[in-house]
């Protein structure tokens, strides 16, 4: 096994596999201290970052642009490496199942590519025991080495939260396991290089893999009891926002907030945990049941849009709905695992027309993933109704009088404010106001 010193003189390289969201800032952030590879099977995202340009703005421009890290789409160049980190996505497949595609295919590639007495640590969320059971016998098949005596492996689970400018890389403790105790201590010394906020070592590898997926699932839990609560108070035509504002004057009071859970993290990592737990016989009930409480915000909003609108006397088919936000949170440009698409969804089933506006969000991308043809604001016009789904700053500026000319019936517009974004008491004064 490679040692520390050899890492920090430069003489052995690092790589990181995957720069998305979670691997470019590592990379960049281990550039400070290494000598640094970047690896992704994408050229156009090896190409936008070689020009100083990152599409997910998880680093700045100035960032990038004096970070010292060599990007590559050549595999090959993963045998210069002595610590391979592999940050790829693990997302789910149309059936809620772990799609173990690209941890799987990253894990191909390293394989086939590292040298003997590498390092390989993942960060991708996953079930635990994933990295040992699978990942451990694929990389020894591709390379033909033995986990434990030509290499070893670790998990060190990311902590990224896009587009948070405060609990950054560096400020979160990093939690650090190895399949034996040189491999931690070398984590521990590695990752220790670059986050301030200090290492937490696991016991374990399973350990770690635990941590990270019951962290998601534990915020996946209760915002659905928020939103379980919002559809409680809603049929008592209680205001939810103003309950929680209440209650949250107690010391103890867990500030969490109703709304759409999508994203590559809180709305996918559960249903890792669950079928692992499923594959051992363990039929899991209350991690299930928050699912189905988040996964049916989309239809609730769609519907409560709809009985606004019979309210007001508007004829369902053809009727014009304004949606503000497509992306999975806000002020990110993130697309993946939006549950904006289930308002979309519900809404076409109406054969309403529904219009979608989003800043940040790629054009493209948002025609590739949702068949969305995303449109400019101020197309947004002869709406009966908007929705604002993403509470992006940029909407912060809408003003009153802005709002008005996109109605059809400017003193008659309905808005839902998924996100209870707008100011309560100036909306509702000019329009039919909603608020979950």
């Amino acid at each position: 096994m490679i040692n520390f010193d050899d890492i920090a003189s430069g003489s052995t390289l690092v790589a990181v596999v995957g720069l998305g969201y979670v691997g470019l800032p590592l990379a960049v952030a281990l550039g400070d201290h290494f000598k640094v590879i970047g690896f992704d099977i994408s050229r156009p995202r090896i190409e936008e970052l070689r020009l100083g340009q990152d599409s997910t703005r998880e680093v700045e421009s100035e960032r990038l642009a004096s970070a010292s890290v060599e990007y590559t789409d050549d595999p090959a160049q993963l045998a210069r490496a002595g610590i391979i980190v592999v940050a790829v996505p693990t997302p789910i497949d149309g059936n809620r199942k772990p799609d173990l595609r690209p941890v799987v295919g990253a894990t191909a590639t390293v394989g086939a590519n590292m040298r003997a007495g590498s390092v390989v640590v993942y960060e991708s969320t996953v079930y635990p025991g994933l990295t040992e059971e699978i990942c451990v016998p694929l990389l020894e098949e591709k390379s033909g080495l033995t986990c434990g005596v030509d290499f070893t492996v670790g998990y060190s689970p990311e902590r990224i939260n896009p587009g948070d400018r405060v609990h950054t890389l560096e400020s979160i403790v990093k939690v650090v396991a190895g399949q034996d105790q040189p491999t931690a201590d070398l984590l521990a010394r590695f990752y220790g290089a670059i986050i301030k906020a200090g290492v937490h070592r696991a016991s374990s590898i399973k350990v770690a893999e635990a941590a990270k997926v019951i962290e998601n699932t534990q915020r996946d839990l209760n915002i659905a009891l928020m939103n379980e609560l919002a559809l409680i108070f809603d049929r008592m035509d209680i205001d939810t926002s103003e309950v929680l504002q209440a209650a949250g004057t107690k010391w103890n009071f867990l500030p969490f907030r109703p709304g759409l859970v999508g994203g590559h993290c809180i709305g996918v990592d559960p249903y890792y945990l669950t079928f692992k737990a499923e594959s051992i016989g363990f039929h899991p009930q209350v991690i299930l049941a928050g699912r189905r409480i988040n996964d049916g915000m989309g239809k609730f909003i769609a519907e409560k849009t709809i009985k606004a609108m019979i309210n007001a006397g508007c004829l369902i088919k053809g009727a014009r709905v304004g949606l503000l936000g497509l992306t999975f949170k806000e002020n990110v440009p993130d697309l993946r695992n939006s549950r904006v698409e289930d308002i979309i969804h519900e809404l076409s089933d109406y054969h309403v027309d529904v219009l979608v506006h989003d800043p940040l969000a790629n054009a493209e991308e948002a025609k590739k993933e949702y068949g969305v043809d995303l449109l400019p604001l101020d197309a947004l016009r002869g709406l009966d109704a908007l929705i604002l789904a993403v509470s992006h700053a940029e909407f912060a500026g809408l003003d009153t009088a802005q709002l008005k000319t996109m109605f059809k019936q400017p003193q008659a517009g309905i808005i839902i404010d998924v996100k209870s974004f707008l100011d309560k008491n100036r909306m509702s004064r000019d329009f039919t106001y909603w608020r979950l």
